[in-house]
């Protein structure tokens, strides 16, 4: 006789984050019809419907939405008692879930990754790419264990390290080399290129910019920070970058660059993981990894 399962309920809970059989499917690598079949043999075991299929997206009923929060409650306690025993066992090993957003994760996990490899070689990592506001929710889901972004976050929930400051720089095309240095003000009056909305860096430079909301919509946006330097290479406009990414995005581009006054902006990045985390001590471990890492590549 079939009984409920951890894995019916870590199969609901991608369905009910996704809201989408095949990417949740994608999530649980497993096929879509498999995982049909276990949230059919769920309901089934409930007695009672949780999800509403359509053909585009996938509705939870009301005793979903219900089973949906109680199942995450569930599977954040169990993971913590496996980071439990996880922290009672000697060196860090087992899954490490490392969230990064994209103005570091190209120019700082590639070297990251070999390092944590040969620290702790038996640490299976699991680095996920994407914006701040993101992370911080998986890290309250207890989706992630870890995540590097630009500090201050002020979670109460979160502790945060800081791991090193960097500056911002002037991308411009290579034939405004010789000019001056625009001021923060002056800056206001060019065609800025930012990142799209949702991007802190996107914030940061604004704020540096003091650009006012009623001015936001004339800028030009990019989806990567590759995009932004291209675009300038070709002429339509200057951006801020930070100095990590200076040699990896201009290589191949036809850009200048220069340092923004005596009192350039700048920025920290540091690594935050929920107080509640058994492998605190561990992870301050990791963080100093990440520092020597960084400051390695200066």
């Amino acid at each position: 006789m079939n009984r409920l399962s951890m894995k019916h309920l870590r199969y609901f809970e991608a369905l009910a984050q996704r809201r989408h059989f095949g990417r949740a499917a994608e999530d649980c690598a497993i096929s879509q019809p498999a995982l049909s079949v276990q949230i059919k043999e769920l309901e089934a075991l409930i007695g009672a419907p949780l999800v509403e299929r359509s053909a585009r997206r996938v509705h939870l009923t009301g005793l979903g939405e219900v089973f949906a929060e109680r199942a995450g409650e569930i599977l954040r306690s169990v993971d913590e008692l496996e980071e439990l025993g996880r922290a009672g066992s000697g060196p860090l090993a087992g899954r490490l879930r490392i969230g990064v957003i994209p103005t570091v994760a190209p120019y700082l996990l590639p070297d990251l990754i070999k390092a944590l490899a040969q620290a702790h070689p038996e640490l299976d990592l699991r680095p996920r790419e994407t914006v701040t506001q993101r992370l911080i929710e998986d890290l309250s889901e207890a989706r992630l264990d870890v995540a590097i972004v630009a500090l201050p976050i002020s979670e109460p929930f979160l502790h945060e390290v800081a791991l090193f400051d960097e500056e911002f720089v002037l991308v411009r095309p290579k034939e405004d080399a010789a000019k001056p240095v625009p001021s923060a003000d002056m800056l206001r009056t060019m065609r800025l290129l930012l990142l799209e909305e949702g991007h802190c860096f996107r914030d940061q430079a604004l704020s540096f910019c003091n650009m006012a909301p009623s001015l936001q919509g004339e800028l030009m946006e990019g989806s990567s920070l590759a995009t932004l330097v291209q675009m300038v290479g070709a002429g339509i406009g200057v951006t801020l970058i930070p100095e990590m990414a200076v040699a990896v995005e201009t290589r191949s581009a036809s850009v200048s660059i220069a340092h923004l006054g005596p009192e350039p902006p700048k920025r920290t990045i540091g690594m935050v993981w929920r107080r509640t985390n058994p492998l605190s001590d561990q992870l301050g471990g990791i963080a100093d990894i990440v520092r020597s890492v960084a400051m390695a590549r200066r």
